[in-house]
């Protein structure tokens, strides 16, 4: 194998999906993503998506699309929650934000649903989190998750919202503090505050 081929493998294995642009990083044109396909050492995994071949294809991969084709939506709502581990739901569609002014994400798989939010509301409170080690997402941080999920009551539940403030309280992962930020951010305030005076 050439010191190109070895040099694209290395990447696809440094960042898990491997998309054609991500060459630009290394010098190298496009076309090399085709031989080593042929060469059996990548997958297309989608449209624009490449792996290494060995690589173990994960329940997370369908997140990892989505972040990696739309960079500007953030997991949100039941995905984050999920993701941050305070629900038992499973959710049957990908949640993501954007801005309200952004064109809406679309995909055939996975499912999406979107919200939309102001640009304040949605450039607060968004953390990195790693895929297997290996890919970075954008997700709403424990604390926005919580406050969105009661923004969105009426999407999701009111009990889904009321699981997602106990798991967080309790697991000590967010702070009073934290969480009437955002309440105030999002304008849920006056929702919000009989249950935060509950949890005191």
């Amino acid at each position: 194998m050439n010191t190109r081929h070895q040099t694209i493998l290395e990447l696809a294995k440094r960042k898990g999906l491997l998309r054609p642009r991500d060459l630009q990083e290394v010098n190298l044109p496009r076309t090399h993503l085709a031989e080593l396909v042929g060469l059996g050492e990548l997958v297309k995994v989608s449209d624009g998506i490449y792996a290494c071949a060995d690589r173990t294809a994960t329940a997370e991969d369908a997140l990892a699309e989505v972040a990696i084709r739309y960079p500007s939506a953030v997991f949100c709502l039941l995905t984050a929650m999920r993701l941050h581990g305070l629900t038992t739901q499973a959710p049957h569609q990908v949640w993501v934000v954007v801005d309200v002014k952004a064109r809406a994400p679309v995909m055939a798989y996975p499912s999406l649903r979107v919200v939309r939010m102001s640009a304040a509301a949605l450039s607060e409170g968004v953390a990195q989190i790693s895929l297997d080690g290996v890919v970075q997402i954008p997700v709403t941080s424990v604390a926005k998750t919580v406050v969105d999920a009661f923004k969105y009551r009426n999407k999701i539940g009111l009990d889904v919202a009321l699981e997602a403030l106990r798991e967080a309280w309790q697991s000590k992962r967010v702070t009073m503090d934290e969480l009437w930020h955002f309440a105030q951010l999002c304008r849920v305030a006056n929702v919000m505050r009989p249950y935060l005076e509950s949890l005191t």
